[in-house]
């Protein structure tokens, strides 16, 4: 099934979504990868505020390559999720409910979404250009020094997207491979 989804999302409109389904994601997606989750750590252990609202938030895992002349961002491919899980049962229980990447997530993860009813969604690997292409405007907002892995607040416009998590448990990387075994 596909859905269109804008951001800043609400739970109830998340609740419709299951593994498998294609989103096509609209609005403001902020993005932060391994140095900027450790940083938003900081700020929380500290009481500082963070670089942008968690409450309905999405971001998502990237590191862009510079712009070309004529665009606003250069490739824009996820990478890897995992990488994130040490921080996101705790940004998850702050509002953080979505969350966008490419690879499994672990256990602690996927308890903190479907309790939250939350959403892991996956951009296809490979295709940074595909995803690059839906980035209509880009602001850095914190941390420049860090390079590719600055926050950025992102304004995207239908944005392709899986559900991988959905708030009712299920995983598209459990549930996809066993539907095709049972196809054979």
């Amino acid at each position: 099934m596909e859905h269109r989804l804008t951001t800043p999302c609400t739970r109830e409109a998340l609740a419709a979504l299951r593994a498998g389904d294609t989103v096509l994601l609209s609005g403001v997606v902020c993005t932060a990868r391994d140095a900027a989750h450790k940083r938003m750590m900081e700020c929380l252990d500290k009481g500082e505020p963070l670089p942008f609202p968690l409450e309905g938030s999405a971001v998502y895992y990237v590191g862009p390559t510079p712009e070309k002349p004529d665009r606003v961002i250069g490739a824009a491919g996820p990478t890897t999720s995992g990488r994130m899980d040490p921080y996101s049962p705790r940004l998850i229980a702050l509002g953080q409910w979505v969350m966008i990447g490419k690879g499994a997530r672990d256990g602690a993860v996927k308890a903190a979404l479907q309790k939250a009813g939350g959403v892991y969604l996956a951009a296809l690997g490979g295709a940074g250009a595909l995803m690059a292409a839906c980035v209509k405007e880009l602001e850095v907002i914190a941390w420049p020094d860090l390079g590719c892995e600055a926050v950025r607040r992102l304004v995207v416009e239908d944005m392709p997207l899986t559900v991988v998590l959905d708030p009712a448990g299920g995983d598209l990387y459990a549930s996809g491979p066993a539907a095709y075994l049972a196809s054979l």
